[in-house]
């Protein structure tokens, strides 16, 4: 079976985060450092994004040997987007202490000739602008799936539009879609969410699990209930490539095939938070992320036979 190769466009980054169990310095980070990853579990990846001279050139390595394609990673003059953050005791909300955009701030995502036709395409948390840029170097994906949060959909309602007026696939959380559409109500918000122009809304909702909304209806994948969470930087983003890389391995995107999709994409996240950054990431591989789908199916089965 042919497996379709994916194209992630997002950030890369260094993050110092203080958690409860303790602090971490240089971290490395970005969605599509977190994305990248996941996907390449399943599938080979291309990345575009920018780094700065401090990055380490021994973590690009890394990604190579995870058969993920960095030709479209820019190394420039200057610092590389940092981001340092402090999380409650708790881990259920956290506060941005400082943020430096370094090369980010001038992030102009250029695909290299090779990366126009692949088939899959993540467009991660950047500006809708750049989002738009990036579809109109693509010809013809399978499917683009794009994030969003709540700085551009205040901040950038009209570039945002357009972005979801060209997208099958919105990936967005909670509070992010009430935001969008005004509507508190989950299932009306992605209703609206959809008539703007994705085929499908997506909506994370963290340790509650995640809730796709298509043509089909509503379909809801738990959240894998671990005893301990050590770094939740990077789970949504962990998600969306998990997502992306199953469905590269599939002949057809459908309506199954999706649902599976999340499943697994949710499967990716659990394993993400349980070890600061991207660690975990680093060594996931099929057989781990079969070993929790097992555990999901003992999480929701209740037996095939009629109750009354």
């Amino acid at each position: 079976m042919a497996t379709f190769p994916v194209l992630i466009v997002g950030s890369m980054a260094l993050d110092d985060l203080e958690l409860p169990s303790g602090t971490f310095k240089n971290v490395v980070g970005g969605s599509a450092t977190y994305s990248a990853l996941a996907a390449s579990t399943f599938a080979p990846v291309r990345v575009v994004a920018v780094v700065g001279q401090d990055f380490p050139e021994a973590e690009l390595e890394h990604l190579r040997k995870r058969n993920i394609d960095t030709s479209g990673i820019e190394r420039r003059e200057g610092n590389t987007f940092r981001w340092a953050g402090r999380y409650s005791a708790n881990l259920t909300w956290r506060e941005t202490l400082d943020t430096q955009l370094g090369v980010f701030a001038g992030f102009d995502p250029k695909l290299p000739a090779s990366y126009a036709d692949t088939p899959l395409v993540l467009l991660g948390n950047i500006h809708p602008a750049l989002q738009q840029s990036v579809l109109e170097q693509v010809r013809q994906p399978r499917l683009v799936a794009a994030d969003t949060m709540n700085f551009w959909i205040e901040g950038e309602p009209a570039a945002l539009a357009a972005v979801l007026r060209k997208i099958d696939t919105l990936v967005i959380n909670e509070e992010e879609v009430r935001l969008l559409t005004g509507e508190h109500n989950v299932a009306k918000a992605a209703r609206e969410a959809r008539k703007r122009g994705p085929r499908r809304v997506l909506v994370k909702r963290g340790e509650y699990g995640a809730l796709l909304f298509d043509e089909q209806g509503a379909f809801f994948a738990p959240a894998y209930p671990l005893e301990e969470v050590v770094d939740p930087t990077g789970a949504g983003d962990s998600f969306a490539g998990g997502l992306l890389g199953y469905l590269a391995t599939q002949p057809e995107i459908t309506p199954l095939s999706l649902r599976r999709s999340i499943v697994v994409a949710s499967a990716c996240a659990s394993y993400n938070v349980e070890a600061v950054g991207h660690r975990r990431l680093l060594t996931l591989t099929k057989n781990d992320v079969n070993r929790r789908l097992d555990a999901f199916r003992a999480l929701i089965h209740f037996g095939n036979e009629l109750f009354f």
